[in-house]
């Protein structure tokens, strides 16, 4: 049995490239107590507040709640089972339920066989779940929220065509058009002649149907593609940056490099290139965006 593509078919909400990583972000959470622990089975009072922070910080921008992964996993096939007092069988999906005293949650036994025979299953599990569901700059913030280790272990090479294909081009072409120059700060960098502290950013991620052309890509700085892909900064469809009025920070530096941008025009490209297209910046509006933005700076 290949658990990598038995994990990657696990059926989520996907109406109008809606994000909802609720399943993944449970299952992440279990791979690391996994790892932990050796997989004893994790209560859901244990499991429902870091839950909610994963949500509330790698979800989607709407209120969610995490006793629906925590129920309807347990609907995909040999995945996850829930138990309560009175044996094997979830409660359903209600809060106050599935808070009564005994309701835990674990892996299937075959993966949790699976998983003890080979320690290696647990990072090839989690990458895919990653890469299949948020972009590469939160993949390391995710890990250190929830305690895992990935040692370096990378995806099988068999698993590679269930994930959204990379065009390796996509990078070098949104760096050249904003002549490698953040479109957000203006910060350019380089070392021995290459560019550095420099990505190509998306805006409507791979993972949910967004492409790798210069319609979706924007070129920015370390720091703001994370914040970008946080929720903490956005584009309006003036081509206006966008500040989330959540953001908190009052040193200089974050007044000047995060919450002064709000309302500045973004960079554009070099003329006769593509701008960001609407579709896509409707997406991370609608997707990543913390709203309401701040007013104008």
């Amino acid at each position: 049995m290949d658990w990598v593509e038995r994990v990657l078919r696990i059926r989520q909400h996907t109406r109008r490239g809606e994000r909802a990583p609720h399943k993944p972000l449970l299952l992440l959470l279990a791979l690391a107590r996994f790892q932990q622990d050796g997989g004893r089975p994790i209560p859901f009072s244990a499991a429902e507040q870091p839950l909610r922070r994963l949500l509330d910080e790698f979800g989607p921008p709407r209120s969610t709640s995490p006793a629906y992964p925590f129920h309807h996993l347990t609907n995909d096939d040999a995945i996850w089972v829930v138990d309560t007092m009175d044996g094997p069988g979830s409660p359903g999906p209600v809060l106050g339920r599935l808070r009564t005293p005994g309701v835990q949650g674990r892996f299937h036994p075959e993966l949790a066989e699976a998983l003890t025979a080979d320690p290696s299953l647990v990072a090839q599990l989690a990458r895919a779940l990653l890469e299949a569901n948020f972009e590469p700059s939160l993949h390391d913030d995710i890990c250190q929220e929830i305690g895992l280790e990935l040692d370096g272990i990378g995806l099988p090479a068999r698993t590679e065509r269930l994930l959204p294909p990379r065009d390796p081009a996509f990078r070098l072409q949104v760096l050249e058009a904003y002549e490698f120059c953040c479109a957000f700060c203006g910060y350019e960098g380089w070392l021995n002649g290459t560019a550095v502290g420099l990505d190509a950013a998306h805006l409507q991620w791979r993972s949910y149907g967004g492409p790798d052309s210069m319609g979706n890509g924007l070129c920015l700085c370390s720091l703001h593609h994370r914040l970008l892909d946080r929720g903490v900064l956005g584009m309006a469809r003036d081509h206006t940056i966008a500040v989330s009025r959540k953001f908190v920070g009052r040193t200089p530096s974050a007044v000047t490099q995060v919450k002064d941008l709000s309302g500045r025009p973004v960079r554009e490209p070099q003329s006769g290139l593509p701008t960001p297209e609407p579709d896509h910046v409707d997406w991370h509006t609608a997707q990543v965006f913390r709203s309401p933005a701040r007013a104008a700076a």
